[in-house]
């Protein structure tokens, strides 16, 4: 009997080199706007396929959602969706094992770790995100929204197949609109408790949604039908440091803690 064969390795997400620079980011609560200095590392050329996701063995804990296979309405070029945040970082790991990378994360519980000096796949921190999407421009989109994004425009009913609209000058395409995608940081400790952060628009959403500035916040075991998610790649800092690529956790912690009396329904994020 012919012994069985292995079953190939999975094929790593194809990724596409961005250069560092800097940029501005804005916070519209505050009004406050702080510059960033970033690293070159590598991003998604598009946002996570349903074949790119499930060619890679579903990670424990992941939400039934997430590990679905494609159907008629999931064609396996179009992006997974829904994906929780928890599910993402879990993906990015085992991508990373399959690859012989490694991990990005350390999982406990709720808690997520993020070691900044290693390879492997991970989530891009706003920052990159918004480098990346921008690709050296300054405008709102970086180029005109019917050529670059799936919108509600479009008056399409799900997200479609990546790759379709034009990319931007890195050589990202859909990085605006067709699913909005999660980011490594929270959105905001002191007002929406561990939320994190999402960006780009989806293809249900209006014009003002849809630029590289635009940031959305959600549960990181949110299930959320037009979320997805895109990596990133490259060791950006010193194994175990706790800040990078515009990051960092003590940033984080100072702007979870609140004194005094809070607005009504935010909530803090505790045990940073």
């Amino acid at each position: 009997m012919a012994p069985a064969s292995t079953p190939p390795a999975p094929a790593p997400p194809l990724l596409v080199p961005v250069p560092g620079g800097a940029l501005a980011l804005r916070d519209a609560r505050t009004g406050s706007a702080r510059d960033v200095t970033l690293q070159g590392f590598e991003i998604g050329r598009t946002p996570i396929t349903w074949a790119e996701l499930r060619s890679v063995p579903t990670p424990p804990g992941s939400t039934p959602q997430s590990s679905a296979p494609p159907d008629g309405s999931r064609p396996g070029d179009a992006p997974a969706h829904p994906v929780t945040w928890f599910d993402a970082v879990r993906w990015c790991n085992a991508a990373s094992a399959a690859a012989g990378l490694a991990p990005a994360y350390v999982l406990d519980g709720r808690a997520v770790r993020w070691d900044v000096g290693v390879d492997g796949f991970r989530l891009p921190t706003e920052a990159e995100w918004e480098w990346a999407c921008r690709a050296g421009t300054t405008t709102p989109t970086y180029g005109p929204l019917a050529a670059v994004a799936w919108t509600a425009a479009d008056q399409v009913q799900g997200p479609q197949p990546v790759g379709r609209k034009a990319p931007n000058a890195f050589g990202t395409h859909d990085q605006l609109g067709n699913v909005w995608e999660w980011c490594w940081d929270h959105a905001d400790t002191a007002r929406y408790g561990d939320y994190r952060s999402l960006r780009g628009g989806g293809w249900a959403d209006r014009e003002w949604s849809v630029r590289a500035s635009v940031r959305r916040g959600s549960a990181p075991d949110a299930v959320l039908e037009d979320v997805g998610f895109r990596v990133a790649r490259g060791a950006v800092g010193l194994r175990g440091a706790l800040e990078a690529q515009g990051w960092s956790a003590a940033a984080d912690r100072e702007r979870a803690d609140v004194r005094g009396p809070r607005p009504v329904g935010w909530t803090p994020l505790r045990g940073l």
